[in-house]
């Protein structure tokens, strides 16, 4: 049986969109979302290191978070639920910098992003929801951080509507206190 993936390699280079394989008959279903040749046939090199999950209450907003040092590529997928999950492009040298990305990750469409080092990767949870993170480095505290959900200069455009109003939002301490994209490129040596 040939266990057919589909890769959609998206405007913000590096980054793709992943159709798991999946099968189905009478008793239920299989899904194989990572499979190492497969990716490198696709030429994508993601070398597992760490996976982990997280289980997040309808509201919670996951802020678009990365590493400043051994940048964390992530295989993104929602197990179950459905959270509206955003990309940016935050390469330094990149025609992108500073560009994003949203998608609708359920468990329903099973749709896994692949995002690249060098991104920040966020989330709104828009029901209850299980999001497997599948990672080609080890979480670095030290170099932990993250851009604020609501950075003018990104202007992501969330869903809030479907939570009721960013009124409903739940945000971490850590979440509400994060850089914006200025500072972010001043870090870098960008200037303003």
């Amino acid at each position: 049986m040939v266990q057919k993936f589909e890769f959609k390699e998206l405007e913000l280079k590096g980054a793709f969109l992943i159709k798991p394989f999946y099968a189905s008959d009478d008793r239920g279903g299989f899904i194989k979302d990572y499979n190492v040749d497969t990716f490198k046939a696709n030429g994508i090199e993601h070398e597992l290191k760490e996976i982990f999950y997280t289980i997040s209450k309808k509201g919670v907003i996951r802020a678009i978070h990365f590493q400043l040092v051994k940048q964390q590529a992530k295989l993104v997928r929602c197990v179950s639920g459905h959270v509206y999950d955003v990309i940016v492009d935050l390469r330094p040298n990149s025609p992108t910098f500073g560009k994003w990305l949203g998608f609708d990750l359920t468990g329903e469409n099973m749709n896994e992003i692949l995002v690249p080092p060098f991104f920040g990767h966020g989330y709104l949870v828009l029901e209850d929801s299980i999001v497997s993170y599948k990672c080609a480095e080890v979480f670095y505290g030290e170099g932990d951080s993250g851009i604020m959900y609501n950075d003018k200069d990104i202007n992501i455009q969330w869903p809030f509507e479907k939570i009721g109003g960013e009124k409903n939002l739940i945000i971490s301490s850590k979440d509400s206190n994060l850089m914006s994209l200025k500072e972010y490129k001043k870090l870098l040596g960008h200037g303003k």
